[in-house]
């Protein structure tokens, strides 16, 4: 639960070393590079044409779902061909689905008009034929037509009419635009459909079959890339008098690990503390049980480098916003049987591992939750049981639920003011950070005292509202009183950071959205329940197979719609009130200068 402290680190060596040192660093991978130099745009430092051409063709092979056996052995693999085969076959894929699209629509468009062939222009006279689908509603119109006609087909809604004439009625003769019915007959459509479906039958074969090359195209697509990276890490380098300068922000943790590098290669190393004007990149660290956090924080914002890591706080608070937004033990059973299904699927990889972690807190937490809050599916265990006995809260006890939602959000918030306080000790900011728990600690106590909660509640809150306004009112503005103007200024100040008091009031009320999802999930659970009990009861035999399939449907429903509001609304109670309280920067992430090709 740390941001990893940082240290800039600038290497010098001798320019014809410049090669071998900066793959060298590569491999060392725990580098942010920074540039000295003004990147060129030149060809050679940006990445390869066939890379970029090689992520399309890995990307297409991808997607197909059965995948051929995958060869290992790179002794007779030609990427520059494979690639080319690939991008290929997908043109033509995509020519060939056109094509049968746009043959399938002609065929469905000459079906009414039956298969006929178009005589030639000189075997009527010079006459020729123009097809009309006319509503049958509209055909009294073309009594008034001075041109032959014949209706050759009709169904409930249209006509299908051939009219014979030298030029192209006008656009008014009929009530409605020409039908063209192109030049092929219907027989000769469906037989170039046919060809073009056999042609992308034997193209996606031909796709399947290239999909064997999948492994070695990522691994030489690796390769590109780590080229490509270290080309434009040479083009951010200052170069001068035979020697070459690099610079980057190092962890502090590998610092032995750089010394030993700039050993091995008898370069200079430079490693300087960040000065004041410097914003170095953001590494989080945490435990791994408790890193899916850290991958919730990176996905909405990565904190600077000299604020805090939220991640902790995040992750159990979203685990706890999630448990009562859910609210029943029934539903997390469901969640905690998929996410079993499907653990060691998850655990393929780093982030998967993280992430599973993080689904089982959240699993576990709704289960925990759901227990106490007595809801199985929408149902109540019996009284006496033991899983009644261990329900100890009423999610329609309104009054209860309402005071425990709006406590969990002045917590939240406060803790999101106590760590902005510490990123700021000592300064008048931290001070008006703590006038805001007070205030928000005594508007709660106040609150209840009023809800018949106890007058000494009431008296203690409103000493608490007031000390916590008066500190935020004097500590915001503070500065150097020198001339009647600056203490203008700062009871100016004072009063506009008592304004937001409004956002404090809104964002706490924004935590009753907890009780408000948990109990519309409830309500609508019991709403599924009763249905299906009606059902069943009104029709005998056939009601029950129909009450099964209204709590399958229904209950699947609310699950769905529990999930995300669950994960939406318990997200967006970190990202927007929380964060809005407890960050006061953003920064970037830290990316290491590292090989890709190894991590494959």
């Amino acid at each position: 639960m740390t941001i990893v402290a940082m240290r800039k680190v600038t290497l010098c060596a001798p320019v014809r070393d410049k090669e071998a040192v900066i793959a060298d660093l590569q491999r060392l991978g725990c580098v942010h590079l920074v540039p000295l130099a003004p990147l060129p745009q030149a060809p050679e430092t940006l990445p390869p044409a066939h890379a970029v051409d090689a992520c399309k063709a890995l990307r297409y092979l991808t997607d197909v779902r059965d995948k051929r056996r995958q060869v290992a052995d790179p002794g007779s693999f030609d990427m520059q061909r494979v690639v080319a085969q690939v991008l290929v076959n997908r043109n033509l894929v995509r020519e060939t689905e056109d094509r049968r699209d746009a043959l399938r629509e002609r065929c469905e468009a000459l079906k009414p008009w039956g298969d006929f062939r178009l005589p030639p222009p000189e075997a009527l006279g010079g006459l020729r034929l123009w097809f009309y689908q006319v509503p049958v509603t509209a055909m009294a119109r073309l009594a008034a037509l001075g041109m032959p006609w014949q209706v050759v087909h009709r169904d409930n809604r249209f006509a299908y009419v051939a009219v014979i004439a030298a030029e192209e009625p006008s656009a008014d003769a009929l009530p409605v635009p020409r039908t063209h019915t192109g030049g092929l007959p219907l027989a000769e459509v469906k037989r170039r459909l046919d060809a073009a479906e056999i042609e992308l039958e034997e193209l996606l074969a031909q796709r399947q079959a290239l999909t064997r090359w999948c492994l070695l195209i990522a691994r030489n697509l690796a390769r590109a890339e780590d080229g490509a990276a270290r080309r434009h890490a040479a083009a951010q380098t200052l170069d001068r008098d035979g020697l070459f300068a690099i610079q980057g922000w190092l962890p502090a943790p590998d610092r032995q690990a750089m010394e030993a590098f700039v050993a091995r290669h008898g370069a200079a190393l430079l490693i300087e503390d960040p000065g004041p004007a410097d914003r170095p990149p953001t590494l989080l660290d945490n435990p791994n049980a408790l890193a899916g956090g850290q991958d919730l924080v990176a996905f909405y914002q990565t904190p600077g480098y000299r604020a805090w890591d939220p991640s902790v706080v995040v992750f159990l608070s979203f685990a706890l916003f999630f448990a009562m937004i859910l609210s029943d033990a029934g539903y997390a059973a469901v969640f905690a049987l998929a996410l079993l299904v499907g653990w060691r699927r998850l655990g393929g990889k780093p982030l998967g591992q993280r992430l599973r972690v993080l689904a089982a807190a959240l699993v576990g937490s709704a289960l925990v939750w759901g227990v106490l809050a007595g809801s199985y599916f929408g149902l109540a265990p019996p009284a006496g049981s033991l899983l009644g006995a261990l329900q100890v809260l009423d999610i329609n006890d309104f009054g209860t639920m309402m005071r425990l939602s709006v406590g969990i959000g002045v917590v939240h918030i406060a803790i999101a003011n106590a760590s902005m306080a510490w990123q700021v000790r000592g300064t008048p900011r931290a001070r008006a950070a703590l006038g805001w728990i007070g205030a928000l600690l005594g508007g709660y106590l106040l609150w209840l005292g009023e809800t018949g909660a106890g007058q000494a509640l009431s008296w203690s809150g409103t000493g608490l509202l007031v000390a916590g306004l008066a500190a935020v009112f004097w500590f915001a503005g503070a500065r150097p009183v020198r001339r009647p103007l600056d203490a203008l200024l700062w009871g100016i100040e004072g009063l506009r950071a008592l304004t937001d008091i409004t956002k404090a009031f809104g964002d706490v009320l924004s935590y009753l959205r907890l009780f408000a999802l948990g109990l519309a999930s409830a309500s609508l659970a019991l709403t599924f329940n009763g249905l299906a009990h009606q059902v069943a009861a009104v029709y005998p035999g056939l009601g029950l197979l129909l009450a099964l399939l209204i709590l399958l449907v229904g209950h699947g429903l609310n699950l769905a719609l529990s999930l995300m509001s669950g994960v939406v609304h318990g997200l967006r109670l970190n990202f927007i009130e929380f964060y809005n309280w407890g960050l006061s920067e953003e920064g970037y992430p830290f990316k290491a200068f590292a090989r890709r090709e190894e991590t494959q």
